[in-house]
Parts: C-alpha cells; sequence; structure tokens
C-alpha cells in the first residue's frame, strides 16, 4: 500500500478506537440510580453519540433530557430529548439557547432525582450562559484564540464570565445529585478544565484569570474585569464522576494500528502542546535523523497545539502541522506526516486535518506556492486542497485532541 492507504488506515482505526458508545455503556454498566427520576444533560462535540447510547441503555427510566452540540452533529430523534446544534469553537445564540434549555429541565429536581451530565470536548463554546452581553463573550473568546492561549488558560477566563461553567451547573441541579460521565480532551485530564468544569470544583483563581488577562493584552470592558475577580465554587457534595476517554487511548490505538501495518511504533508523548509550526518542524527533524533506517517506523505524537493567527486564510493547527512539515521532509524517502482531531473538525474547516510526503513542496512549488507564505497567511487548507493533502471524516462523534504521525516507510 502507499504512504497515504497507510496513513487513512491508521486514521480509521484510531478514531475507531475512541468513539463514546462503548465508554458510556461502561460508565452505566451495573450504575443504581435509585427510584428517583433521570434526567440528561449532554454537552460538547460528542454529546448526540453519547446521549443516543445512553438513552438506549436507560429506556424508559430516562424522564427528559438536554443536548447541545456542534452545528451538523446530531444525526436524528432521540426519544424524550431535545437536541440544540450551536455555535463552536466561538459560541452563539443557539449555545445560550440550549444551555438554557439545560438550566430549566434542572430547574425544580428533588434529592431523589439524577442529572446524568454527560460532557466532551467543545462544551466550553456549546455550552454556555454568558454573565455578560453574547457579543463580548464572543469578542474576548475571538481574541484568546487568535492569541495563542492554550485550552487551560481559555477556560480559566471563560468559567469567570458565564453562569454554568466553573462548579456552577451542578449548583443548579441541588439538590439533585449529579453522574457525570467525562470524554477528555484535556491533556492530563484536568476535570475543573474539560468544557470548563460546569460540574466540578473550580481549581484556577481569580489570580490566574487576571494573570491571563494581563499576559495576552485582553481587551475586556469593566464589567469583565469585575466578573474576573469573583471566586467559583471549590467544593461540590452533588456530583460523582468518571472519565471514559482520552488522548492516550487515541495514541494507543494509532500504535496498534501502525504496528499491524508492519512499523515499529514510538509513541514520543501524549502531552503535546506548543505551536503547530514548531510541532511539524520537530516531526520533520525526526524524519532526517531517521532516513537511513531499514525498518518501517511510525512516531506518534499526542496532545493539542495552536496557532497565532496573522493572516486571513483558511485552515487549522492540524492542517498547519502536516504543513509545517513539509518543509522539512521535502526529497527524503518514503516520508510522511500527518495529523487530525479526533472529532473530525480542524479549525472553523471540514477537514480532520492534513497530510503531507515528501512530494508536497515540489507539487506546491509548480504551482507558485511558497510554503512559508502559506503558513503566515494561515492559508494551510487551499494549499492542502491543491496537494490532495486535505484529510475528511466529516464529524466522528467523539473528540480526545489530536494525533500526529510520522511514517517512515521501508520494505
Amino acid at each position: 500500500m502507499s504512504l497515504r492507504e497507510d496513513a487513512d488506515r491508521i486514521i480509521k482505526a484510531s478514531i475507531q478506537a475512541v468513539l463514546p458508545d462503548e465508554a458510556v455503556r461502561t460508565a452505566l454498566r451495573n450504575k443504581d440510580f435509585g427510584s428517583g427520576r433521570i434526567f440528561m444533560v449532554a454537552a460538547g462535540k460528542a454529546a448526540w453519540q453519547m446521549a443516543k447510547t445512553a438513552a438506549e441503555l436507560l429506556g424508559s427510566r430516562l424522564t427528559a433530557g438536554v443536548v447541545v452540540t456542534k452545528y451538523e452533529h446530531v444525526k436524528g430523534e432521540i426519544p424524550a430529548v431535545q437536541c440544540f446544534e450551536a455555535g463552536h469553537p466561538v459560541p452563539d445564540e443557539n449555545s445560550f439557547r440550549g444551555t438554557q434549555a439545560a438550566l430549566d429541565l434542572v430547574s425544580d429536581l428533588t434529592a431523589d432525582d439524577t442529572v446524568l451530565f454527560l460532557l466532551s470536548g467543545g462544551g466550553s463554546a456549546l455550552f454556555e450562559k454568558p454573565l455578560i452581553p453574547g457579543e463580548e463573550l464572543t469578542d474576548v473568546t475571538q481574541q484568546l484564540l487568535e492569541c495563542g492561549a492554550d485550552i487551560v488558560e481559555i477556560n480559566t477566563i471563560r468559567k469567570r464570565l458565564s453562569a454554568v461553567k466553573g462548579g456552577r451547573f451542578a449548583l443548579a441541579c441541588e439538590p439533585a445529585g449529579v453522574y457525570s460521565i467525562v470524554l477528555s480532551d484535556i491533556l492530563g485530564d484536568p476535570l475543573d478544565m474539560i468544557a470548563s468544569g460546569p460540574a466540578y470544583p473550580d481549581s484556577s483563581t481569580c489570580a490566574d484569570a487576571v494573570r491571563i488577562a494581563e499576559k495576552y493584552g485582553l481587551r475586556m470592558s469593566e464589567r469583565m474585569q469585575e466578573l474576573l475577580r469573583q471566586e467559583t465554587p471549590k467544593e461540590l457534595h452533588n456530583v460523582e464522576t468518571q472519565i471514559t476517554g482520552s488522548v492516550v487511548g487515541l495514541c494507543m490505538a494509532a500504535s496498534c494500528a501502525a504496528q499491524e501495518l508492519g512499523y515499529r511504533p514510538i509513541i514520543l508523548t501524549d502531552q503535546l502542546s506548543c505551536e503547530a509550526r514548531e510541532a511539524g518542524a520537530f516531526l520533520a527533524a525526526i524524519a532526517k535523523t531517521y532516513q537511513n533506517t531499514k525498518e518501517s517506523l511510525a512516531f506518534i505524537a499526542g496532545g493539542e497545539t495552536v496557532v497565532h493567527v496573522t493572516g486571513k486564510g483558511k485552515g487549522g493547527r492540524n492542517q498547519e502541522l502536516a504543513l509545517a512539515a513539509a518543509e522539512g521532509i521535502a526529497g527524503l524517502t518514503d516520508t510522511a506526516v500527518f495529523s487530525i482531531g479526533s472529532d473530525g473538525t480542524d479549525g472553523p474547516t471540514d477537514a480532520a486535518g492534513g497530510y503531507c510526503d515528501q512530494e508536497t513542496k515540489s507539487k506546491l512549488a509548480l504551482e507558485g506556492i511558497s510554503i512559508y507564505d502559506v503558513l503566515r497567511s494561515n492559508d494551510a487548507y487551499h494549499a492542502l486542497q491543491k496537494t490532495d493533502g486535505l484529510i475528511i471524516t466529516g464529524a466522528t462523534g467523539t473528540n480526545v485532541n489530536d494525533v500526529a504521525v510520522l511514517l517512515i516507510k521501508r520494505n
């Protein structure tokens, strides 16, 4: 098979291994909800898939539910459940409508009732009731995304501007208990940061939030600055939480798939956190070091990179990572780098990520395209489109960070 065919098989196997269905089944197996009512709230990119599985398992025990997920992620009706599609990575009015429906659902519960809370990555934008005007929240979210802040820094700010983040949703469910099943999209699985921790005590402080705002020079109204100085819940007594999946499983699945294809897999890290271009350049440097190898190798890095947006092009962090690697692997022998978001979407595009090999740079040069210029304008999508380097999976129903792979094929 070709390098691209190997890449496609690794991608397919990796995503299949981290779909939330079995994880939800495991989390609900033998779970005793008592005799009270069960209400379900699901938020995040994997919300619909998680909710569908849970509803099938609960059957008539489920009283009602609300799902808030990304546009085009609802794949059908779920009995007794309202489904909302909303904005990501920037919240919109549908985010607010869906979240308000969830708050209405849990507004009059008893101590015998349980809220089954299904949480996945993307929940920070999708599950939101802002304490400031929506346009101000949109503006500060966009600032954070464009300045290169990491997900923990972004969520530390967002928690303090929200009526549901930082443990506040769990407070809204009292006196009912909350059983939270979490699909992790943050390195190290910090429960208070995944989707900004709607049902988990907040470990970040006001001082952290102020420091982040100053670090990136965020433009903030007086009201927003006041909210940064209001502390979030540090204790919750009505919540039980279970993590069901993370980037570790994504990396392991990529490793197994690569091994089945004849590569010796090497997991470099499951904690990748840097500029996308730096990660791509690093993988290219590894490729140069191992060009004289006699065996096929697969170097795997899981995590989540960031992009400093300086141009007006189209793309995402995984596409930039792959294209940045293309510069370094140009002219090597049977070498490729690809990177994907496990949710199937990379930035505001329809691609999950990008694929480049030793011929990508020369193909672009024939089109008069410079990789340096493309990266400077953040237009990786259109460059990869010209080399058939876009990876299109469609929405996957899961979200456990990204995985980047360097393949060196030797027969």
